[in-house]
Order: C-alpha cells, then sequence, then structure tokens
C-alpha cells in the first residue's frame, strides 16, 4: 500500500468513526493527503476540478430533479390514492391490509425512487388504521421497511443514476433490469404476507371486492399512476434523456398536485423547493468528493496496483462478485448506501470490467446491496424512517423484518449468481 493509500485511509476511517458526515470525511481524507504526503505535488485547484468534473454530467444533473419530483408528490396527496387503489385491489382476504401496504409501496416507491420517503407516506397512511384492525405493530413497521426497499430499485433509482455516471452504463438499462428485480421482490414480499397472514392469523378485512370501488379507486389514481409510464415509457422509447425524463417528473407532479388534487399551494412549494435542495446538495457534494478521492486513490497507482493484484489471484468472475457482494453488504452496515457506491465503484468497477462482468450485472449488485445496507443498523435510515412513524424501538423493527429481509437476501444470492436475471430483458 502506498503512502498516500495509508494516509487517506486512516484519515478517513478516523474521521467515521468520529462520526463527521461522509462527505465531509472523504474531502478531509483528500486534503490531508495534499496537506502530509511528500509524494503528492499537487496544488488545491486540482481537486477543486476534480470534483467540478465529477458532477460535470447531464445524467447527474437528473438527481435534484428527481428528488424535488418525489418531494412534491409526498406532499400532494399522492400517496392518498395509491394507497386507496391498492386497498380496492384486495378484499376479503386475510391479512388484506398488508398486501395492500405491499401494492401501494411498490406504486409510491416506482414514482419517488427513495426508501425512507416511501416508508414515511405509506407508514402514515396505513399504519394507524392496521393497529387498530389488529395487525401486529412489529410486522406492519417491518413490512414498511422492506416494501420501502423497493424505492432504490424499481425506477426511477437515484443509486442507479450515479452508478451509470460513474461506469459509462446505460441509464434506460439499468432501468429495465431494477424493473425486472423490483417486480420479484414485490412478488417474494406479497408470498411471505400471504405465509404470516396465515401463520399469525391476521385480521380478515370485511369489505369485499367491488367492481365499482375498483373503478373509482382507478380513475382517481390515474394521474398519480401515469407518472411511471411518462418517465419510463419516455426513457425507453428514446424520446428523452433521463434527464428531460426528470424535469417532466418535476412538470407533471406540479400539475397533478397542484390542479387535479389540489392538496399543495403555490405558497408551500417554497418549503418543499428548500427541502429538495438541501437533499441534492448532500449528495452532490458526496458525489464530488468521492470523485476526487478515487482519482488520488487513482493518480497514487493504487488502484492500478489493486487490479494487477486482485487479476494475479486469478479469481474466477463469480468468486469476485462474491467477495464484493459480502464486502458492500459489510461496509453498508455502517457507510450510508450511495455513499458507499461512490466510494467504492470507482475502485471495484476496472477490476470487475478486467474480469468481464457486465456492467448491468454489476449495478444490480450494487444497487440491491445498497437497499439491504439502508434495512441494516446501525446505519439503517429505513428502520429509522419506520420508527419516526410508528414509535416502535428499532430492535422490534429488526427482530420482526428478519423474514422479510432473508427474502431480500435470497433475491441478492440469486442475482449475484445468476447473471442473465439482470440482463435478459436488455439483451
Amino acid at each position: 500500500m502506498t503512502i498516500t493509500a495509508l494516509i487517506m485511509l486512516s484519515v478517513f476511517l478516523v474521521l467515521l468513526f468520529l462520526s463527521v458526515p461522509i462527505s465531509f470525511a472523504l474531502a478531509g481524507a483528500v486534503v490531508a493527503v495534499l496537506i502530509f504526503d511528500p509524494t503528492i505535488e499537487l496544488g488545491f485547484e486540482v481537486i477543486a476540478q476534480r470534483m467540478y468534473g465529477g458532477l460535470e454530467s447531464s445524467a447527474i444533473m437528473a438527481i435534484p430533479f428527481f428528488i424535488l419530483a418525489g418531494n412534491i408528490m409526498t406532499k400532494g396527496g399522492i400517496s392518498s390514492r395509491l394507497v386507496e387503489f391498492a386497498n380496492s385491489l384486495i378484499g376479503g382476504v386475510r391479512g388484506g391490509m398488508g398486501y395492500a401496504l405491499v401494492l401501494a409501496s411498490g406504486f409510491f416507491a416506482a414514482l419517488s425512487g427513495s426508501a425512507p420517503a416511501t416508508v414515511i407516506a405509506i407508514g402514515m397512511m396505513l399504519y394507524p388504521d392496521m393497529v387498530k384492525l389488529g395487525y401486529p405493530k412489529g410486522r406492519v413497521a417491518s413490512l414498511l421497511v422492506v416494501s420501502g426497499g423497493l424505492g432504490p430499485i424499481l425506477p426511477p433509482s437515484i443509486i442507479m443514476i450515479v452508478y451509470a455516471t460513474m461506469t459509462g452504463a446505460s441509464v434506460g438499462n439499468m432501468f429495465k433490469s431494477g424493473m425486472v428485480i423490483g417486480l420479484m421482490i414485490l412478488v417474494v414480499l406479497m408470498i411471505l404476507v400471504a405465509l404470516y397472514a396465515k401463520k399469525e392469523k391476521w385480521p380478515k378485512s370485511d369489505q369485499k371486492f367491488s367492481a365499482a370501488k375498483f373503478r373509482k379507486s382507478f380513475l382517481t389514481a390515474i394521474p398519480a399512476l401515469l407518472l411511471p409510464v411518462i418517465i419510463l415509457g419516455g426513457i425507453y422509447s428514446g424520446l428523452v434523456t433521463p434527464t428531460e425524463s426528470a424535469v417532466l417528473a418535476v412538470v407533471w407532479s406540479l400539475i397533478v398536485s397542484l390542479f387535479v388534487y389540489r392538496q399543495v399551494s403555490f405558497k408551500e412549494l417554497g418549503p418543499i423547493f428548500i427541502s429538495s435542495a438541501k437533499s441534492s446538495a448532500m449528495i452532490l457534494f458526496i458525489l464530488a468528493a468521492s470523485t476526487a478521492f478515487s482519482w488520488l486513490f487513482a493518480y497514487s497507482g493504487t488502484s492500478a496496483s489493486l487490479v494487477n493484484g486482485i487479476i494475479s489471484m486469478n479469481l474466477s468472475p463469480m468468486m469476485f462478485l462474491i467477495i464484493v457482494a459480502i464486502l458492500l453488504l459489510v461496509m453498508g452496515i455502517f457507510i450510508e448506501g450511495i455513499a458507499t457506491a461512490v466510494l467504492m465503484v470507482p475502485i471495484l468497477w476496472p477490476i470487475a470490467s478486467a474480469l468481464g462482468i457486465d456492467v448491468i450485472h454489476f449495478g444490480m449488485v450494487v444497487s440491491i446491496a445498497n437497499v439491504v445496507g439502508t434495512m441494516t443498523p446501525p446505519v439503517a435510515v429505513s428502520i429509522f424512517a419506520a420508527q419516526s412513524v410508528t414509535n416502535l424501538k428499532p430492535g422490534v423493527i429488526v427482530k420482526n423484518q428478519m423474514p422479510f429481509f432473508l427474502g431480500y437476501l435470497a433475491i441478492f444470492v440469486l442475482v449475484v449468481l445468476v447473471p442473465s436475471v439482470s440482463t435478459f430483458l436488455i439483451r
């Protein structure tokens, strides 16, 4: 290991241990090298240029627009329409509201692309009523966490946009693959709901399926359901770029929230824009700092040495993927998901590419590892989001989510071991 890498990793880990935000820990490690490493003769202006260059991508521009669209939809009454629509699909079955929760989370996740936002929006709508009806509190909270995990997998997904920017992968192909795997997870969650509804005797809905109720809720939900059609249809047809589709998502969510559902006023848009700007700034600064960190890592020769060292070990592509999967899962326990991706992908992707691993397959491994990290303490943003809605202790949620969590891990193992699961739709 070079002295540069030693300084960078030491400072980075110390700052993380001191609970310094990931973006500042990355930037601090870079600054430490410039000050203390005698082998590096670079000015701060070079690092500033690299940080700026890391954001100089049209795909990156999609991130703040998708965040803004998600925040508008969260405030705009869209979640309540999706819950009503999901409820109308399930009538007269045991655990019916459990199915509705998973379906509504899937719908909302496909609109917001955020796990915590999905947990909070759907949880505020369904959790109080489900508890009143006799559903186990811990199970409902855990179901919110795992269903919210569909956010970073079903398109539009911020983590997929970030990954595509770093590797040159097609955003559209990443979204296609995410759609397939997201639907697989949705089916697994529905099966687990059926099993536990029977085993734990969850309440049975008194309301039978009603075609009239379904028709009414469907018509009401159409403006919300059209959004993924606009986003994905535009990208897949080639009519718009991912960034342009993100702008369309903002425009459509504004129209629906202001003039169709009328649950957001022009006065309320200010705080929504400010909140979106803060979230975007946080993610973009992480990207900028990680770009400088990864570039300096490569500049010092450490990345090349690492690539050559691993290739010389004659690892098979599958063995390398398994090691990467375990590494990302462990890192996800301690570091927020997007930060893990932006830190590790620039280092790991050159090795994966040299071993002949498909860029979309590798991207899905990274994306699902990111989701699993949101459910794993201590840095488990989805669990803390569920806690804010349910007031349950994190330990209770973790204990109750284990069966659903194992379902995610089963899909993750399948994606790692069977590349065609990620790539069959784009080949």
